[in-house]
């Protein structure tokens, strides 16, 4: 008799940790994580009828799913991404931010979401052939303020004028407006000026792809904090589910007719 009640009192505490263990491991799937996005960099992000919209949207929607976590999108400023994320403002920043050596001082990386080279555009009656350092000199370079791209043509384009602007959409407005000469961006965000705007028709592609990890990092991830190992495992693994179960493929085809991973 002894044995048995000594049996169905192990057996219930064995259940009740068991159940206590899966509690616990529901709860931290189903956690609010909360997400930074700019809302202003399309067709990767923006506000759509007073939404956020875009393929770092779509891309982050998907993510929470597989993880089955909660998500809260918060839209900032491109110029306060990184001390909001330090700040604990919020947990990640899904938001087009390419991993480079100099943000990995400051906070950490998933894996790569996608990677895209950066590139030059012009008027289409430009008589710029050449985007070089050399070939650029005098001229004015309208780029987006707190960029990579903006760190590489400060860096490397000392004798043109770099003109820095708060989003890509207005450093856009300036060159259809005959304010400067080229601009400076992602070739996606460009490809999408050009294609899918009115005033994109005004311009065209200048020179080739340009890349460099010193500068561009090694494609665009996930930021989160350095003591958020946990988080970052946990994206890298709905990173790796939704390119292999077809789920990314959906998403960059609803956006590009190439891909960008």
């Amino acid at each position: 008799m002894y044995s048995i009640t000594k049996k169905i009192i192990a057996t219930v505490l064995t259940t009740s940790v068991l159940a206590l263990v899966a509690f616990n491991a529901n709860a931290q799937d189903s956690a609010k994580i909360r997400i930074a996005i700019e809302g202003a960099y399309p067709p990767f992000n923006y506000i759509e009828k007073g939404q956020l919209a875009g393929f770092d949207v779509d891309i982050a929607h998907n993510l929470c799913s597989k993880m089955n976590a909660s998500c809260e999108f918060v839209t900032q400023e491109w110029g306060g991404m990184i001390p909001g994320l330090l700040a604990g403002k919020y947990d990640a920043i899904v938001s087009s931010m390419r991993a480079t050596e100099a943000r990995r001082k400051q906070i950490d990386f998933t894996d790569k979401y996608y990677d895209t080279p950066s590139r030059f555009i012009a008027p289409k009656d430009t008589t710029i052939t050449d985007v070089s350092p050399k070939g650029l000199v005098g001229k004015t370079i309208a780029v987006q303020a707190g960029t990579t791209q903006e760190v590489y043509l400060n860096d490397m384009y000392k004798d043109s004028t770099i003109k820095s602007y708060k989003t890509q959409d207005d450093a856009n407005r300036d060159l259809a407006s005959g304010r400067v000469d080229v601009t400076f961006s992602d070739m996606v965000m460009l490809y999408n000026f050009i294609n899918k705007t009115q005033d994109g028709s005004c311009c065209k592609f200048v020179g080739g792809d340009i890349k460099s990890e010193k500068y561009f990092g090694n494609g665009f991830a996930v930021a989160i904090r350095k003591d958020s190992q946990e988080l970052r495992d946990r994206f890298n693994a709905a990173i790796k589910q939704i390119v292999s179960d077809g789920s990314y493929k959906k998403i960059n085809d609803k956006y590009f007719p190439f891909s960008i991973y």
